[in-house]
């Protein structure tokens, strides 16, 4: 079996530490252990943990309160993973079949077209498009490209709400269409949604669970929680599935974390769930303004798109270079990562993150700049 490179996870891979300023981040500035810890027996309790093996799906507990994230959810539909990555992972494999086909949303993380080039006879792209809405620009869903790119062949859709990298969010009647698509396709619909919580404006995005009895949710702590050292995701799903999906878990990683099963049982408890997501958003809010300003003043080299969702901002750039070497000279020239719109399924695009600080973006931006007017 020939697995293609993921190019994007593979460049943050090796640079990600060695560059002055890494603007390939899409989540907030992390929680520490101690934020998540309500004073010494809470910390005892923490330390004294025995480090057996937990339970392979995630404990009861835990996967309670995840169930809680969603409406008409279950114990019985969530199973725990090492990351959202193992969680698109292991759906993927599972689901994904010789002679069948995956449809996927473009742009997007790529690991899912990665899988389906894997694991598929191939993938077809339907496209998330640019357009200008009472003067302001905003990325909306190619509705007849999904219809074109969803044949007899395809048995699973691959959306992702939030979208990475653009930070689009779809609206209702998009959300029906993809449903209504699949539906009479009869064909999976996983969605990954793990920056639900992290919007720019409103309260948290709906999510495509029970809309439609073939859906599967890939979540985690990674995004919207600012967790991602904890590798902890999830999957929601029908029970039949998910007991598919954690035989193929025992090839894998067998469970989760212990130490990261009790944190995350921690920060799902509802009150404290809502609080850290409440958290990401006042980081997200606070922070987008200035650089919303940067790119609104660049008007001769970016057309910015405000996100709806998520710690980044995509924005194409009026310049005749390739996106990848554009940031390979970014990162060469002036210690700057960010990440390309090729590595997306795009081109002449850049996604850049802000849920740090937001001076040193700033910063780092400046070195942006300063090499593309150099190339001008």
């Amino acid at each position: 079996m020939k697995i293609e490179k993921f190019e994007m996870m593979r460049m943050q891979c090796l640079y990600e530490k060695e560059v002055e300023f890494d603007l390939s981040e899409t989540t907030v500035l992390p929680l520490r252990v101690s934020e998540l810890l309500d004073g010494e027996d809470d910390v005892e309790r923490f330390i004294a943990n025995e480090l057996y093996y937990p339970e392979s799906e995630g404990s009861q507990l835990f996967r309670e309160r995840i169930a809680r994230f969603y409406m008409d959810c279950t114990p019985e539909n969530i199973t725990v993973t090492n990351g959202g990555s193992e969680a698109n992972y292991v759906t993927l494999w599972t689901l994904l079949e010789p002679g069948g086909r995956l449809a996927c949303m473009i742009p997007n993380y790529m690991q899912a077209w990665g899988l389906g080039c894997a694991y598929a006879d191939g993938v077809d792209a339907f496209l998330l498009v640019m357009q200008k809405e009472a003067g302001q620009y905003r990325w909306t869903l190619d509705v007849e490209g999904l219809k074109r790119a969803v044949t007899p062949k395809t048995n699973v859709i691959l959306i992702t709400n939030p979208n990475n990298p653009t930070g689009a969010v779809l609206t209702a009647a998009e959300m029906d269409a993809v449903v209504d698509v699949a539906r009479k396709a009869g064909a999976w619909l996983v969605v990954d949604e793990v920056y639900r919580g992290a919007e720019v404006q409103g309260g948290t995005t709906p999510s495509f669970w029970g809309r439609y009895e073939k859906v599967v949710i890939t979540s985690g702590l990674s995004k919207a929680f600012g967790l991602g050292g904890l590798r902890t995701g999830w999957v929601v799903a029908p029970p039949k599935l998910i007991e598919e999906l954690r035989v193929r878990l025992d090839y894998l990683t067998c469970t989760p974390s212990l130490l990261s099963d009790h944190l995350g049982t921690i920060v799902m408890e509802p009150q404290r769930r809502e609080s850290i997501l409440a958290r990401t958003r006042h980081i997200i809010r606070k922070n987008l303004p200035p650089i919303e300003e940067w790119f609104l003043k660049r008007d001769d080299l970016f057309t910015y798109v405000r996100p709806e969702a998520g710690a980044f901002v995509y924005c194409e750039y009026k310049l005749p270079i390739n996106s990848t070497e554009l940031i390979n000279r970014l990162r060469v020239e002036q210690s700057v990562l960010l990440t390309a719109g090729d590595q997306h399924g795009l081109d002449k695009g850049i996604r850049t993150g802000f849920g740090y600080d937001v001076e040193k973006t700033l910063k780092g931006l400046d070195r942006v700049e300063a090499l593309m007017r150099s190339l001008k």
